[in-house]
């Protein structure tokens, strides 16, 4: 897959079949409209691409939005080649972006910059400055412009309850297999081992703390949840805390995981996490060998759930 980091960057060599968005999450909705345009694109002998935007128009258009992403743009483009997509347009997404008229993105973006000739949408798509042209208007200024445009039915999706919100809440509800439902995969976060206190390693519970580079990445809320970890090419079931430590009197948000069966020093590693379910609230607990008590209990919960889930 080629991936171009704005839509300057993108010169065709031939015409190409186009849906555009945010694709937060990549869910199975938009698996769905993505999959029709690549097996269409092959059809015709054309090239499949998808134009999406970073940051997020709601992080550039409503200021005081605190929004979170399912996905970072190395996760998003992980899936979409997965799909089977030819090109993928990053295009930075600003204020003066936003004004561009329906008739201009038309004309300049999709026909003369992207040589479209076919493009897909949902039914309920609306783009342009204000976000003032329907679908309809697309279509006319389609004729226009000589490319053709395809609405995905209401019923197409619809029939797929799901959108970028609410996986965001079942990730908030720490309930994943809804969400797994939802994205037809795993949520997932990446980031590098640093150091920590090394107290997990003093009660037999080693952990490895994690540090997030994208700001932005979507984080579930505080609790004990059993994940899969993936590194090196190697993959590990285990155990992963996401809060402030209450026990050892922590202020701030860590996020540590234990991995069952594995003594290896992992700093600097990258580690990928895949969630699985949530095992409990984060709690406080009254000393150390309490908190050693509990985490055995946990992990024993999460080696019975692997076994039902098939995955030991």
């Amino acid at each position: 897959m080629n991936v171009y980091q704005n839509i300057e960057n993108y010169n065709p060599k031939s015409k190409c079949i186009v849906t555009l968005g945010t694709f937060d999450g990549v869910h199975i909705g938009h698996q769905k409209i993505i999959k029709s345009l690549v097996a269409l694109a092959h059809q015709k002998s054309l090239q499949a691409t998808v134009l999406t935007f970073f940051p997020h128009p709601r992080m550039v258009l409503q200021k005081e939005s605190d929004l979170k992403l399912i996905d970072t743009l190395a996760e998003k483009q992980a899936v979409l080649e997965k799909l089977g997509v030819d090109n993928l347009i990053i295009h930075p997404f600003s204020t003066s972006f936003s004004r561009l008229t329906a008739l201009q993105f038309c004309r300049d973006v999709l026909a003369h910059q992207l040589q479209t000739e076919q493009l897909f949408i949902g039914y309920d798509h609306r783009f342009g400055k204000n976000r003032e042209a329907t679908a309809e208007d697309l279509i006319a200024l389609g004729r226009t412009y000589n490319f053709e445009v395809t609405i995905i039915p209401p019923q197409d999706i619809e029939s797929i309850t799901v959108s970028s919100t609410k996986v965001r809440k079942a990730i908030a509800e720490g309930a994943f297999d809804r969400v797994h439902t939802f994205l037809n995969r795993y949520f997932e976060l990446s980031g590098t081992v640093t150091r920590g206190q090394g107290l997990g390693r003093t009660i037999g519970f080693p952990t490895a703390n994690i540090s997030v580079a994208e700001s932005y990445k979507l984080i579930p809320p505080r609790g004990v949840y059993l994940v899969r970890v993936q590194y090196d090419a190697q993959q590990f079931n285990g155990m992963m805390n996401i809060g402030t430590r209450p026990t050892l009197n922590g202020a701030d948000q860590t996020l540590e995981v234990h991995l069952f069966d594995c003594n290896e020093n992992l700093y600097d590693k990258q580690l990928k996490i895949s969630f699985l379910e949530k095992i409990r609230e984060e709690q406080k607990f009254e000393s150390l060998d309490a908190l050693k008590i509990q985490l055995q209990q946990d992990k024993e919960i999460c080696k019975r759930s692997l076994h039902k889930k098939g995955l030991q």
